[in-house]
Order: structure tokens, then C-alpha cells, then sequence
């Protein structure tokens, strides 16, 4: 069966997108508590591309199925879990990439690199990192794992902070997240 990416984000509203997000199905890593573990020979560089034994897995599909298996635990580490065995991934910076964002109806939608969308809000807050130069954002996305915001991703979510007049600061859900690291 041929991969159908989702709708365009800015076209969808937010019960649409709500109804994307549910609809996607996802292994439910967060319930596997396999006791085998390994090394992956996986890495995910700082600009999203993923790869194995040094070379880069260039087919989107392979990628958007090995982060389909992404968690990260209290300690920070990730890894690829199924039933049977989790292995560690390397990760450089985050495992995903924020590339868009769009306000609509009161939320914060976001297309990651894998074409899922993650709606910003109490269970998906921004963390701003970094220092107030040179900010870096985050969203968290699912199983402990978080999307950088991309550069033009970070641009968009500046214009809807001017036009939502909370200075460096965007509100999503109801939830206030600041821009900038304290």
C-alpha cells in the first residue's frame, strides 16, 4: 500500500488535526518492558538525518517506522524497543525535527519530520533550551521523546507569538510557554 502523507498543516482545523493524531496508530513502546538489550549501531544527528554503521538511512519510510519505536527513560537515553528487545540509540540532539507550525482555534499544531502532528499544550509542552542568543525549542512529542523546532519552524512560531502579543512567550491549549530560556 502506497505512504500517503498527511493534508497540508495550515489547511486542517483543529478538530481535523486532533482526529489525525488520534487516528494515528503507533506500537505502544511505552507498555514493552523487554529485558534484552543492545546497541542499535543507529545515531540521529543534530539536523534529523538518521544513521546506521556510518551510513545514512535516506528512505523516509525506514525512518518514519525506526522512530515509530523511539523512547527515551528518566535517564535520558533512547532507544528502539519492540516486545522482544530495546536497543540504544545515539542521539545527538533530538530525535525529531519540527519543520511547521500553525495556530488555529487556540493550539499550537506541529508537522514533525515523520509527518506526524503533535498539538503543543499540557501534555506536549515547549521547552526553550539554549541561552536568550541563540534559543533552541522543543516540543515534546511522545514516549519522552522531543522535536527540535527547525529554524523556519522557530520563525513561524516568533510571528504568532508578535501577533498573539505575549512578547516572547506563545500560548497553546491554554498553556503559556516562553520562547527563551530563564
Amino acid at each position: 500500500m502506497p505512504y500517503e502523507p498527511p493534508p497540508e498543516l495550515a489547511a486542517l482545523s483543529l478538530a481535523q488535526l486532533a482526529e489525525a493524531v488520534a487516528a494515528r496508530k503507533l506500537p505502544p513502546v511505552s507498555q514493552w518492558e523487554p529485558t534484552a538489550q543492545g546497541d542499535s549501531e543507529m545515531r540521529i544527528a543534530a539536523d534529523g538525518r538518521w544513521y546506521h554503521q556510518g551510513s545514512e538511512i535516506r528512505r523516509a519510510a525506514m525512518v518514519r517506522a525506526f522512530a515509530s519505536l523511539l523512547r527515551r527513560d528518566g535517564d535520558g537515553q533512547h532507544w528502539l524497543v519492540t516486545p522482544a528487545e530495546k536497543l540504544r540509540i545515539a542521539v545527538e540532539d533530538a530525535p525529531l525535527i519540527a519543520t511547521d507550525v500553525t495556530e488555529t482555534e487556540g493550539a499550537l499544531a506541529f508537522r514533525l519530520n515523520t509527518d506526524e502532528f503533535v498539538l503543543a499544550g499540557p501534555d506536549h509542552p515547549l521547552r526553550a533550551a539554549g541561552d536568550p542568543d541563540t534559543p533552541a525549542l522543543y516540543v515534546l512529542a511522545r514516549n519522552g521523546c522531543e522535536a527540535r523546532l527547525n529554524r523556519s519552524t522557530y520563525a513561524q512560531l516568533a510571528e504568532i507569538a508578535l501577533q498573539q502579543g505575549e512578547g516572547w512567550s506563545v500560548t497553546s491549549q491554554g498553556a503559556r510557554f516562553a520562547m527563551v530560556p530563564a
